[in-house]
């Protein structure tokens, strides 16, 4: 019987963590396990787990259930879900929205690497991390601290645990992608934001969108299915 390849998704109910369940559920011998605050029907390989990530305790209790064992060809975590948080300066900035876009974007990849890694050690198949970050991470965007600062922290977070990896000789293979602008309900929210929070509004406003989500969807899985082409840990769909 051939084994089945498994995929995790976070963010799994809209953007592009949709486009990529929806992409996946279509492949044989392969099963899918989405996580989102949505709810999402159920079907034949598509097991849905709703769950906000914001609740750390609650995500700690799913572990089990996001991460089944059994054997499987490979095994690969996406970890999609992120947000951008609220937009404002430093000292406009509400103490919840600080907590919880780290909540979101840090603590929850987080736990789920660090889960996934300790669940998939022995696994000899393929079993690749996908972090999904963005350009901001490297640059000095006024009202964007929260979120540029914790895909920074995911950055760093997916290069030393893919040098942890090598140096244990675990065969995890880890990248932090860069999706580029998607037309997403987090792009919404940025050009709803105040011209007194974010200077770079109008510039933002005027960007093309670089592709729709099912187009950076299969960018996203070329990279998953030929990860001996990419040499390095952080990438960006457009330079490939």
């Amino acid at each position: 019987m051939e084994k089945k390849s498994l995929y995790i998704i976070t963010g799994a109910s809209k953007g592009l963590g949709l486009a990529l369940k929806n992409t996946l559920i279509k492949l044989p011998h392969t099963s899918v396990i989405g996580v989102s605050r949505s709810p999402i029907q159920a079907e034949n390989n598509f097991t849905p787990i709703q769950l906000d990530l914001e609740d750390s305790e609650s995500l700690i209790n799913k572990i089990t259930e996001i991460f089944p064992k059994g054997e499987y060809e490979e095994i690969v975590l996406i970890n999609n879900a992120g947000w951008i948080g609220e937009i404002a300066y430093n000292g406009n900035l509400s103490s919840e929205a600080i907590v919880s876009i780290h909540a979101v974007n840090v603590i929850a990849p987080a736990l789920l690497m660090n889960a996934f890694m300790k669940t998939y050690k022995h696994h000899k198949g393929s079993k690749i991390i996908v972090n999904i970050t963005s350009g901001a991470a490297a640059k000095v965007v006024d009202g964007w601290s929260g979120y540029s600062a914790s895909k920074a922290a995911l950055n760093q977070m997916t290069l030393i645990a893919q040098k942890e990896s090598e140096i244990k000789h675990l065969g995890f293979k880890l990248f932090a992608l860069s999706p580029g602008v998607i037309d997403t309900p987090m792009q919404a929210s940025i050009r709803s934001a105040r011209p007194n929070e974010f200077s770079s509004l109008a510039k933002f406003k005027s960007l093309k969108e670089d592709g729709e989500s099912e187009v950076i969807a299969q960018k996203v899985l070329y990279l998953i299915a030929h990860p001996n082409e990419f040499e390095e840990v952080l990438q960006d769909v457009r330079k490939f």
